[in-house]
């Protein structure tokens, strides 16, 4: 069957956690309960200045994610796109889903008159920046944070 593309829904929330729970492990992380509820909350919230969350469906389950924010830049009019997190479950990759996740929050900021997005990657997802290398561009910036 084909793979749809569609916004988060409540009914996603138990599918959303396991994918959301298998991105936080794939970069060695974890968040408390209190997040996995607000951010949840956030993407459904329907506030335009919140996180939004695309999901990937194929066969009546959740096999991807992507969520992403629309923001102020100080060097433009116009918003941005951080597309935070993108993550498709191991057993689809090489199906072109992520490729579709990020295409899906293209046209959203298209749709938004956002046409700047922009995400981060850690060097060692190497599978990852096979694929944003064909669908972005790669910039000299280096993220630093406060200690």
């Amino acid at each position: 069957m084909s793979v749809t593309i569609r916004p988060l829904a409540p009914a996603d929330e138990t599918q959303w956690r396991g994918l959301w729970k298998g991105y936080l492990d794939y970069y060695e992380t974890a968040v408390p309960e209190a997040v996995y509820q607000s951010t949840f909350a956030r993407m459904l919230s329907g506030d335009d200045h919140e996180f939004h969350a695309l999901v990937a469906e194929k066969d009546g389950r959740l096999v991807g994610l992507v969520h992403y924010l629309f923001h102020r830049h100080g060097w433009k009019i116009e918003n941005v796109c951080y597309l935070q997190d993108l993550y498709t479950d191991p057993s689809v990759r090489g199906q072109s889903i992520g490729r579709a996740l990020i295409e899906a929050v293209y046209k959203a900021a298209d749709a938004n008159g956002t046409p700047a997005v922009y995400w981060l990657t850690q060097d060692f997802n190497e599978a990852g920046r096979r694929l944003y290398d064909r669908v972005g561009q790669v910039t000299p910036f280096i993220k630093y944070q406060r200690p």
